[in-house]
């Protein structure tokens, strides 16, 4: 017994003593007042279940061991107790109120979306995040960069295997910012552990959300929901700046999105879509499609040497605006600017030994789309 008690104290020492361990298997403390409220709220509610325990389980065996049968302990005859029978009901009722008051007071936070400085939409799609600053004119997809070669173990996975993006999500840190979610096809769920923030988006409706960061960094997470073949590919990754710095960053955004509003009017040259296409290709469709167009049948047909793609340009281009019923490609009409598209269509039916001279401008895109 007593060997049993200096091993158990050893390992409370070690996990007490460790926040290496702690970090592991507890929940994050997190860089946002609701994260803090959360964690705090757990482990005041951990510890008085774990008073609870050791108090029940102690009375228990004490019983166990001080009357039992060996000792000639004979059992009590007797029916009930008012007085201990009013104490352990009002007791449980006691702790569940006080527990009770700062969970709800911490939910009415969670919820409260009023009075942000930013509003944001983020859209879930297969298998990438969509964002948008509302009222600024930026957005862009979010796509998993961690290369195919680590996927597939033909390379040495990095830090950040499977969690890491081509164009992170960038925020401001102490402003309320808030989050309006929805998705174009399946439930996903956009959950970033450090700011307690964990909402699902699904298809044709609207949830709120928000966030205020008290720390610059860098936040991952990942998509939460199963949402289909690829759903551990559907990284988060959140770059918290400085108010000035954030305010730079949107200044540069816009400025660039204005430049690409006014590409969709000038004539592109070939090579010129084609390495903006690639670009696209490798972030958006090579998940489905293959690096090489070459495909995953039955799902995904191969692009390259495809004979309804090479003879009907028509075909081509609405299956990219429209998507195709029954199958998982999605439109992209309201994913991608004219530009893009015309990039990813112009290379995808010039590549891999396709051939077919193709140029699509971005303004016959933009007619299309305005049909």
């Amino acid at each position: 017994m007593r060997s049993a008690w200096r091993w158990l104290l050893a390992i409370s020492l070690t996990v007490s003593g460790s926040q290496v361990h702690a970090n592991g298997w507890n929940m994050p403390v997190g860089v946002t007042d609701i994260s803090a409220d959360i964690y705090n709220l757990h482990m005041t509610i951990f510890w008085i279940c774990v008073v609870i325990g050791v108090l029940v389980f102690g009375v228990m065996f004490y019983s166990l061991f001080r009357y039992r049968h060996s000792k000639g302990a004979k059992a009590a005859n007797f029916h009930e107790h008012t007085s201990v029978e009013v104490l352990w009901t009002a007791v449980p009722i006691l702790i569940l109120v006080g527990m009770a008051v700062p969970a709800t007071a911490t939910l009415k936070n969670m919820y409260d979306t009023s009075d942000a400085e930013l509003d944001v939409m983020i859209t879930g799609q297969q298998w990438r995040w969509r964002y948008e600053y509302l009222g600024e004119d930026v957005a862009f997809n979010s796509n998993m960069s961690t290369p195919r070669a680590q996927i597939r173990g033909e390379e040495e996975r990095g830090e950040h295997y499977l969690l890491e993006v081509d164009e992170p999500l960038v925020l401001p840190i102490n402003r309320k910012v808030r989050f309006l979610m929805t998705s174009d096809d399946v439930i996903h769920s956009w959950w970033v552990p450090d700011f307690a923030v964990k909402q699902d988006t699904i298809p044709g409706f609207i949830n709120e959300n928000w966030v205020k960061i008290n720390e610059p960094g860098i936040y991952r997470g990942q998509c939460a929901e199963l949402c289909g073949m690829d759903h551990g590919f559907m990284p988060i990754v959140v770059h918290a700046m400085e108010e000035e710095e954030f305010d730079g960053w949107l200044a540069e955004r816009k400025e660039a999105a204005e430049e690409e509003a006014m590409g969709v009017d000038r004539d592109w040259a070939l090579d010129e879509l084609m390495e903006r296409g690639e670009s696209v290709y490798q972030a958006i469709c090579s998940s489905c499609h293959q690096a090489e167009g070459q495909g995953a049948a039955p799902a995904f047909p191969a692009l390259a040497g495809n004979e309804e793609l090479i003879n009907d340009l028509d075909w081509h281009l609405n299956v990219v605006l429209n998507g195709a019923s029954g199958t998982a490609m999605p439109a992209f009409r309201s994913t991608l600017n004219p530009v893009e598209i015309a990039a990813v269509v112009t290379y995808t039916r010039n590549a891999w030994g396709n051939d077919t001279g193709d140029v699509v401008q971005p303004s016959m895109v933009a007619e299309t789309i305005a049909q």
